[in-house]
C-alpha cells in the first residue's frame, strides 16, 4: 500500500508574546514543530537553526532503514550549530529549543522527540499523546507524586528538564519508529495549543473538523481565545492511501514553515475581538498615525450654512470616535493590570502584575513583590523560563509557582539521563505501533 500526507502547518505570536519564538515546518516526507526559549533573540534562533537543518531531509532519498540515523543526525547538527552560534554570539548563551520531529519513509516513521511539545496520533475515533513530556511536573507523575490530572493544572508544570540547547554539550532524545496506515490524523503543537486547549476539545476538533487547513486554524483560534498568552503552533497531517484517490489526484507537494523560521515571521497575530485581543492591541493603537484630515481647516475655508453643519458633523464624529478609543483604552488596560507572571527583577525571582509589553512610553507591567530567591542558584531551564516571563492564572497563582521554585531548590534534583555512551536499551513497547530505541 501506498501512502501519502496530507498537511497543514499554523503559527499565531498569541497575545502576550512580543515576537514568535516557534517554528514549524510540513513537508511531504517531514514534520516538525519547535518552541524555541531564551529570550527575544535566542528562542528565535534555535528554532530556525533546527527547522533548517532539518528541513533537508524533506525527499524521496530515504529508505525505511536509515531515517532514524538521518534523523538523529540532522538533529545533532543543528545542536553543534547552536553551541557555535553561542560562542560566536555570547548575548544569545541560554537559548534552547523543543524538537517533536516526524520523518517518512514508504509507510514508516520515525519520531525524535525532546521537550514539552507534543505529538497525538487519532485512530479509529481516539486521540492518543504518542510523545511524553521532558517537564518536571511529568518527573512527578512518572515516580507517582502526583497524579496526571494534578499535572494539568501543577504550577510548574511548563518547567522543563530536557531541551536542545547550549546548557548541556549531549541531549538524550526519545527516539521511536512505527508503521503508519492510511486514515491516522496526526497533530503535532507546541505548549501554545496543548497547555491551554483540553484534550477533550482537541479530540472533538480533530475528529469532526476534516479538513487539515481548517483544522489547524480552529486549533489556533481555541488557544487564543483561551487567551493566548504563549505562542501557538501546531500541524494537522492526514496519512492517505494513494491507491483510494481519484485517477490524476495527488496531495499537495509543497512544503510550509511557519513562525520564527518564516519569511513573515512578523505577522500579527489573527485572534478576533475579546478583552485579551483588545488588551494585546493596545500597543498597536499607540503607534497608528492620524490621519492627514484636518477638521479645522475645513472650519476655516467653510463660507456657507452646508459645509458649516458638515464640518460640525464631522467634529462630532471625531468625538465619538476618539470617546471610543479612550474607552477601549482604559479598558484594555484595566485588563493588563490584573494580570499577574513571574520573571527577574535585580536578579532575584519576582511577581510582576501587568503584561510583559510596552506601549510606546508607557510600561504595562510593574513590580508587585519580590523574593530573596537568586536567580543564579537556579537551574538553566529555570533561568531561561523567568527571562521569558512565566505567565500565571493570577496572584495566587503567582506565589503559589515562587513557592514551588523556592521549594525545589531545597528537594533533591531528578535522576540525570543515563550517560550517552551507555549502549542504547533494547527495543520495548513505547506506543501503539511503535518501538522505542531509548535515548540516543
Amino acid at each position: 500500500m501506498s501512502i501519502a500526507l496530507r498537511y497543514a502547518a499554523r503559527s499565531d505570536v498569541g497575545l502576550v508574546r512580543s515576537n514568535n519564538q516557534d517554528s514549524a515546518f510540513a513537508g511531504p516526507h517531514l514534520l516538525v514543530v519547535c518552541d524555541g526559549m531564551g529570550g527575544a533573540a535566542g528562542g528565535d534562533v534555535a528554532s530556525s537553526v533546527v527547522v533548517a537543518h532539518l528541513a533537508q531531509l524533506d525527499d524521496e532519498a530515504h529508505g525505511p532503514d536509515d531515517i532514524v540515523r538521518e534523523l538523529e543526525s540532522a538533529v545533532a547538527a543543528a545542536h553543534a550549530e547552536m553551541l557555535d552560534r553561542v560562542k560566536a554570539e555570547p548575548a544569545l548563551a541560554g537559548l534552547g529549543t523543543t524538537v517533536t520531529a516526524i520523518l517518512r519513509a514508504e509507510n514508516k516513521f520515525a519520531m525524535a522527540h525532546v521537550g514539552d511539545s507534543r505529538a497525538y496520533l487519532l485512530r479509529n475515533g481516539e486521540l492518543t499523546q504518542v510523545t511524553t513530556d521532558h517537564t518536571f511536573v511529568q518527573h512527578l507523575v512518572n515516580t507517582g507524586r502526583i497524579t496526571p490530572e494534578e499535572a494539568e493544572q501543577h504550577p510548574q508544570r511548563s518547567v522543563l528538564l530536557r531541551v536542545l540547547g547550549d546548557f548541556e554539550p549531549d541531549i538524550p532524545l526519545d527516539i521511536s519508529m512505527r508503521e503508519a496506515h492510511a486514515g491516522e490524523r496526526w497533530l503535532l503543537c507546541s505548549d501554545g495549543l496543548a497547555g491551554v486547549v483540553s484534550r477533550d476539545t482537541l479530540l472533538e476538533t480533530l475528529r469532526d473538523t476534516k479538513d487539515v487547513g481548517a483544522c489547524a486554524d480552529k486549533l489556533v483560534q481555541l488557544a487564543l481565545r483561551a487567551g493566548g498568552p504563549d505562542n501557538v503552533t501546531c500541524i494537522v497531517a492526514d496519512v492517505i492511501e494513494l491507491d483510494a484517490l481519484p485517477d490524476g489526484a495527488v496531495p499537495g507537494a509543497a512544503s510550509q514553515i511557519v513562525g520564527a523560521a518564516a519569511v513573515e515571521r512578523h505577522r500579527p497575530s489573527t485572534a478576533g475581538d475579546g478583552p485579551a485581543a483588545r488588551a494585546a492591541g493596545l500597543g498597536r493603537a499607540g503607534s497608528d498615525k492620524t490621519p492627514d484630515s484636518h477638521p479645522e481647516d475645513e472650519l476655516e475655508v467653510a463660507d456657507g450654512p452646508g459645509r458649516k453643519r458638515r464640518s460640525r458633523i464631522r467634529l462630532i464624529a471625531l468625538g465619538v470616535v476618539v470617546a471610543l478609543l479612550v474607552s477601549a483604552w482604559v479598558a484594555g488596560y484595566g485588563w493588563t493590570q490584573r494580570q499577574y507572571y513571574v520573571g527577574v527583577a535585580d536578579g532575584k525571582v519576582a511577581i510582576y502584575q501587568g503584561i510583559p509589553q510596552t506601549v510606546g512610553p508607557l510600561v504595562l507591567s510593574s513590580v508587585y513583590q519580590r523574593s530573596d530567591l537568586r536567580i543564579a542558584e537556579l537551574p538553566g531551564f529555570m533561568q531561561a523560563r523567568l527571562a521569558n516571563a512565566i505567565q500565571t492564572n493570577g496572584l495566587r497563582d503567582a506565589q503559589t509557582r515562587v513557592s514551588a521554585i523556592a521549594a525545589d531548590l531545597r528537594s533533591p534534583a531528578p535522576p540525570s539521563p543515563a550517560p550517552t555512551a551507555t549502549p542504547p536499551a533494547a527495543a520495548t513497547p513505547s506506543a501503539e505501533g511503535a518501538t522505542a530505541t531509548g535515548p540516543t
